[in-house]
């Protein structure tokens, strides 16, 4: 094997430790603390009596297995959650009531995942390879020529995928045959975290490095590029700006997240940025019709008004909880601890409108809706379903 390509996933390592250093010990994990010498993080302040004004109940839990890749996020597809667990299971649940409906496997643990479109789901192993799954059954594998870590988009009968060398590849969604890949240079390390992939009518847009791309699906030539952020500093730790996290999107309007740099929209029927603000985080954005919600590394959970990016308020007694990033459900906005504490809050304000538990793990993605019932994932794979009463 090439030695260069050997070595990619060391390099890739290092280099999220050492963004993560820098980056601010709220974040850092206290193994890699231990690692770089830095001092313990600071204790979350206890929390108050639950304060319930919207009242909401369990309604149905399941378990898969580990769920701890921040890339492991589950998705949505009409009634039906898909969901993927380290060792390679892939299972889809009824997101009502909670029924398996099929689980299959990868054969191998898991990179990124998972991709559908209801009809197929696709995810990436650690061995690089992209596997795809029809009615639970597999349908192709393709090996790829990098790593992934953010989960496949599928659509339009194809799967797309956004590589850790910044590439940008698209596969069809029949027979696996390779159709086109675009290779994008940039700076030579990247984070082991999941990117930005999603369509805007018929454009596809991809987070490469701090900027967000349209791209052409059938031939995956670029038609506009917006910068979400710009590199900074003097080494190439110091300028990783990479997009991550889930993005928010109404219409043509999506907003993301560039790493411990900056939140900003794009309008991407034209590619034209709208704002940017500084904001030090690494997990996704939600949005309702006036503002745009995130949490912090430290665990302060913003509000941004939409239209201009001026912050609408801040909440800080959550911090160093470590946070998912929220989910905007009714009148509430939910996110969950590394406790295992699904925290809902208002989205007028930020108060406290309720506060649920599941089995004590950490919740590190943002929960999903299907219907009326909030699903949460944990770390330990169980999934629970609420609704409220």
């Amino acid at each position: 094997m090439n030695q260069k390509l050997s070595m990619r996933p060391l390099f890739l390592a290092l280099g999220v430790a050492a963004a993560l250093a820098l980056g601010g010990c709220s974040m850092m994990p206290d193994s890699m603390r231990t690692i770089f010498g830095g001092t313990p993080p600071p204790k979350p302040a206890a929390l108050g009596p639950n304060v319930v004004k919207v009242a909401v109940r369990q309604a149905w839990s399941a378990k898969i297995g580990s769920t701890s890749t921040l890339s492991l996020s589950p998705q949505v597809v009409g009634d039906t959650v898909m969901l993927a667990s380290n060792d390679g299971t892939v299972v889809a649940l009824d997101g009502r009531s909670g029924r398996e409906l099929w689980r299959a496997s990868a054969g191998a643990p898991l990179s990124a995942g998972v991709g559908s479109d209801g009809k197929l789901t696709a995810v990436v192993t650690r061995n690089n390879e992209l596997v795809s799954f029809a009615d639970g059954r597999e349908a192709w594998r393709q090996p790829l020529p990098a790593e992934v870590f953010t989960a496949p988009f599928v659509a339009g009968e194809r799967v797309f995928l956004l590589a850790a060398d910044r590439s940008v590849l698209a596969f069809d969604g029949k027979t696996g045959k390779r159709l086109w890949q675009q290779q994008r240079s940039g700076e030579p390390l990247v984070l082991r975290h999941g990117g930005a992939l999603l369509a805007v009518g018929d454009t596809l847009v991809a987070g490469l490095a701090g900027r967000m791309v349209g791209m052409n699906p059938g031939n995956g030539s670029v038609r506009w590029e917006a910068p979400v952020a710009v590199t900074r500093g003097t080494n190439d730790i110091e300028r990783l700006v990479d997009l991550v996290g889930r993005t928010a999107r109404d219409g043509s309007i999506v907003c993301a997240r560039a790493f411990q740099s900056t939140v900003g929209c794009v309008d991407a029927s034209r590619g034209q940025l709208l704002w940017a603000r500084p904001a030090a985080g690494y997990t996704g954005l939600d949005l309702d019709d006036q503002r745009i919600y995130g949490t912090e590394a430290n665990g302060v959970i913003n509000a941004w008004n939409r239209a201009d990016g001026e912050r609408a308020w801040t909440v800080e007694r959550l911090r160093y909880r470590k946070l998912s990033a929220p989910l905007v459900l009714g009148r509430s906005i939910a996110l969950g601890d590394e406790t295992g504490l699904v925290h809902m809050l208002s989205r007028e304000d930020g108060s406290d409108v309720n506060r649920l538990s599941t089995d004590g793990s950490p919740i590190t993605t943002a929960p999903v809706v299907v219907g009326d019932t909030l699903v949460v994932v944990t770390a330990n794979g169980g999934v629970y379903g609420f609704v409220p009463e």
